[in-house]
């Protein structure tokens, strides 16, 4: 049995219910390995609480219990497998995902009831750690498993590290274990999916985790993923995706041959992107072929605290590169948000304004105000030292201000970034939605504005409800609920190091930047390298 933590923060989330590809790429791998009996619990689409939860696994008899977790999630899932380890003391627990890799002592420490946490990648290692529990070699053998963590008595062992998937193209998920009538996209009103052309980056930017979890860049056929879409769309009447990747215009030649193919096959399809300004600028002369693909929203990393001229972050562009590679993406028909990341320590209201100004001058059809979230096993958060107080991290969510800016307090913060929502997207429902010309922009940029309405009107946007804020006159009022027992992990404990297994053919640290940025691209030589 899989389960899929019930988390919600106000984030990403108000756009429509995710489906969690990481079931159905690991009951794919276990089917493909004659693992057949298998089930899976959204417990986050389907809301489904710690009793609700208990009632499933108390009618079934699974031998072994399988959860995720990113970095917020991390306690729901290790409730969900003490509830699994009370209901059936003899099956096996296992925890995968990205916190759970780096943080695996703190979380065998905390939750002695989990078993074994799969690190990376899991589709090979948890065939092979099922195997060993059929065999019955589990107690035995698992030093030998590749790829795992666990106890042994007091002490926690982790295995030498799994190699990474080589062929990306050998995977097959199981689209079919995911309830797709759930999993809605609002501004389209149509199932979305979130399939991935690349695994991992070919740089190493130390405030990510992406090339550390992923290890080592490699990208599948473009023709695979088309084949793998067009599934979507055929069997579980997918209308939208989003490509997973973190920046999937990297590879220049595979991105093209993707694009390519969607306009071979005529599959009539809009999908979405994240990628950076210097990618826009470079590709200026293809944009109309990205945006007949079906292209139609491009999320920029175009400014995240550069503004604040901070020692440890360089501007990855101008201010007029970014302006340019908005009006370019617009120009060409495609919508385009930007990215904005405020509440380092020296964020002022001054800061806040500013980003609000480049916004309005900029012209992006969509604008988004993160709070900076410094993952705490990447090499940034290690260095803020001190400056980071909160160690709950079911609040390391992108909504919730987790550090705190000098000149300051939490609720001022929010409710600066929340001015600027108010004032940024009244003027475009009123000035520049019903105005967008017509077709598939208009209809998306419609569709946008009702999913933004609809999650501030139910108090979900970025947590409101919960606390506490309804409007300016609430700010001194704003309650948080940080878990203040919640302590800081031993730096000594924590995986900061893992093996890159590319050679990089730039710097072998990119330069310290927020997401999005970078100057590196890849050689035509490097692209070829990595096909």
């Amino acid at each position: 049995m899989l389960l899929h933590p019930n988390y919600h923060s106000g984030g990403a989330e108000i756009a429509g219910n995710w489906p969690p590809a990481w079931a159905a790429y690991i009951c794919g791998a276990l089917k493909a390995a004659g693992f057949t009996d298998l089930r899976f619990i959204d417990a986050m689409t389907n809301d489904l609480s710690e009793d609700q939860v208990r009632a499933i696994l108390r009618s079934e008899k699974p031998d072994v219990i399988g959860c995720t977790a990113i970095t917020p999630s991390i306690y729901k899932a290790e409730r969900l497998l003490e509830i699994a380890r009370e209901e059936h003391p003899e099956a096996l627990t296992v925890l995968g995902g990205i916190h759970a890799t780096f943080m695996y002592q703190q979380v065998l420490t905390e939750a002695p009831w989990i078993d074994a946490i799969v690190r990376g990648e899991g589709e090979e290692i948890i065939v092979d750690l099922m195997r060993a529990c059929e065999d019955g070699r589990w107690a035995t053998d698992r030093r030998s498993i590749q790829g795992i963590a666990y106890r042994d008595g007091s002490e926690v062992v982790a295995t030498v590290a799994a190699p990474t998937v080589k062929n990306l193209d050998a995977i097959t998920p199981d689209w079919s274990v995911l309830e797709w009538s759930k999993y809605i996209y609002i501004p389209m009103n149509k199932r979305v999916a979130i399939p991935n052309m690349a695994r991992g980056c070919p740089f190493t930017c130390s405030f990510c985790s992406q090339w550390k979890f992923w290890r080592d860049y490699r990208i599948r056929d473009p023709k695979k993923v088309v084949d793998e879409i067009e599934t979507l769309m055929r069997e579980h009447d997918v209308g939208f995706f989003i490509l997973a990747d973190e920046e999937p215009t990297i590879n220049k030649k595979k991105f093209v041959a993707f694009c390519e193919e969607l306009i071979r096959r005529d599959l009539k399809i809009l999908w979405g992107i994240n990628t950076r300004v210097t990618d826009i600028l470079r590709d200026e002369a293809l944009l109309p072929l990205y945006r007949k693909a079906g292209l139609i929203h491009v999320s920029l990393g175009t400014e995240a605290a550069a503004q604040m001229k901070l020692d440890r972050f360089n501007k990855e562009t101008t201010v007029a590169q970014n302006k340019k590679a908005i009006q370019l993406l617009r120009d060409a028909g495609i919508v385009v948000e930007a990215q904005f990341i405020v509440g380092l320590e020296n964020e002022t209201r001054d800061t806040l304004e500013e980003t609000y100004q480049m916004a309005r001058d900029w012209k992006p059809d969509l604008a988004n105000w993160a709070m900076y979230t410094p993952w705490p096993f990447s090499d940034l958060f290690r260095d803020l030292g001190d400056k980071v107080e909160i160690f709950d991290y079911e609040k390391y969510n992108f909504v919730t201000p987790i550090m705190k800016p000098d000149a300051m307090d939490r609720g001022e913060l929010l409710d600066g970034v929340m001015n600027n929502y108010r004032r940024f997207y009244m003027h475009k429902a009123l000035f520049s939605y019903p105005w967008a010309g017509s077709g598939a922009r208009r209809r998306y940029l419609l569709g946008c504005l009702k999913a933004f309405l609809k999650s501030g009107f139910e108090r979900k946007f970025y947590d409101l409800g919960r606390v506490n804020y309804w409007g300016p006159q609430s700010k001194g009022k704003v309650d948080f609920g940080f878990d203040t027992s919640r302590k800081r992990a031993d730096p000594g404990k924590i995986e900061w190091k893992t093996s890159h297994n590319r050679k990089l053919t730039g710097p072998q640290q990119a330069q310290l930047m927020a997401c999005g940025g970078g100057t590196e691209q890849m050689s035509d030589e490097a692209e070829t390298r990595v096909h």
